[in-house]
């Protein structure tokens, strides 16, 4: 994976941390699943030039689980199928359109990543996976973020493929959400400097006075505009200064090795920062309001929903969460199918050890419930 020198210059210095905690973090009574390797893997064509990579680990004959990363455009990693009892559930994880190992990469393909890259395809290439894996319905939905977006938007279009979903910094795509974030500077109360050198980077790099005034008035738009511009070096120091601005946000006690390391690498910078901004001016590409007004197709389902939020969230904020678990239980799900956990000392980012805990302990919790469902899930193969 080739590599360059990280632009930090837009970047916000992270908060002290005299109490040591990013060389050593809180241990919480849950952490991560040990390391499974997968039995199957391999790239599904999805159509409109789009190849997704997927891969399958654990339980072959276990309760059906997937995981849908953030971003959009932030992609799996061996990771990401540690969050279930690789004894229990059939861990499916994949690379969304443009981003990981899916084909094209925006880094590689900036045009043909985006052809038909919007919520709707995305929602269609889980149920092409779906079908491809043979499995009848999903008996748990994991997304975190963006991934929260999407893993509602699948259960809203297919609410007969989903039995239990697990979200973690639940994101609604809400107006306020978007323009707190990235447009009207409400990071600010958290991070001031952040949001400053967010801002400061459309601003120097406009061309004139003029244009500078447009970027105070739409970064995002000034983002866009860099991103898929001719300059390499421009859309390189715009992916840094828009996706380290997010970074800077995501934990309470930030690593800057992290930072460095995402910053430094092509291929995870440029999708994350490209598709993010492509959906975000793009308003989720779904109709305003849509997760919230459509809760009541899966409370008609009966579908078990978990929540992680963390407290410190200031990337999504608690109140997505809240109106969520609102709207549902307003269109009739029953207070004992959903739950919400808001984790003290906890960010965004899901490696936060609060988040791990508790989004650990609600796998679990599915998992039990699900096995309790029904008998068809069988034992380990092995």
């Amino acid at each position: 994976m080739s590599t360059t020198k990280a632009d930090l210059r837009y970047v916000a210095k992270p908060a002290s941390d005299a109490s040591g905690k990013v060389a050593s973090p809180i241990v919480y009574p849950r952490s991560l699943y040990p390391e499974v390797e997968p039995f199957a893997s391999g790239h599904l064509a999805v159509g409109s030039g789009h190849e997704i990579y997927y891969e399958e680990c654990g339980n072959k004959a276990g309760i059906p689980a997937v995981f849908l990363h953030g971003g959009p455009g932030a992609g799996c990693d061996a990771r990401s199928r540690r969050f279930f009892d690789p004894a229990v559930f059939r861990i499916v994880v994949f690379d969304q359109r443009g981003s990981g190992r899916s084909r094209p990469n925006a880094a590689d393909d900036l045009a043909g990543s985006l052809v038909e890259n919007t919520t709707p395809a995305l929602v269609g290439d889980l149920e092409q996976l779906r079908e491809a894996l043979k499995i009848d319905t999903w008996g748990l939905v994991l997304g975190g973020s963006w991934g929260s977006t999407l893993a509602l938007a699948y259960a809203q279009a297919h609410p007969d493929r989903v039995r239990s979903l697990l979200l973690r910094g639940v994101f609604t795509f809400c107006a306020d959400e978007v323009e707190y974030l990235f447009v009207d500077g409400g990071t600010a109360g958290q991070n001031p400097d952040a949001w400053d050198r967010y801002l400061a980077h459309v601003v120097d790099a406009a061309p004139s006075p003029e244009a500078a005034d447009l970027a105070r008035a739409d970064p995002l738009t000034a983002y866009w505009d860099l991103l898929t511009g001719a300059d390499a070096d421009a859309r390189n120091a715009a992916a840094a200064a828009f996706v380290g601005y997010e970074l800077s946000l995501s934990k309470c006690f930030i690593d800057p090795a992290i930072i460095e390391s995402v910053l430094s690498t092509p291929s995870v910078l440029i999708p994350f920062a490209v598709m993010e901004v492509h959906y975000m001016r793009g308003a989720g590409f779904m109709e305003r309001g849509q997760l919230l007004r459509d809760a009541k197709k899966m409370a008609d389902a009966g579908h078990l929903l978990r929540v992680a939020h963390g407290r410190a969230d200031y990337v999504c904020r608690p109140m997505a969460a809240h109106r969520l678990l609102k709207a549902l239980k307003a269109a009739g799900l029953p207070d004992e199918n959903a739950a919400c956990e808001y984790v003290a000392g906890a960010g965004h980012s899901d490696t936060e050890p609060g988040l791990v805990d508790a989004m650990v302990r609600a796998s679990d919790d599915l998992a039990d419930i699900l096995l309790s469902e029904s008998h068809e899930y069988g034992p380990p193969p092995y």
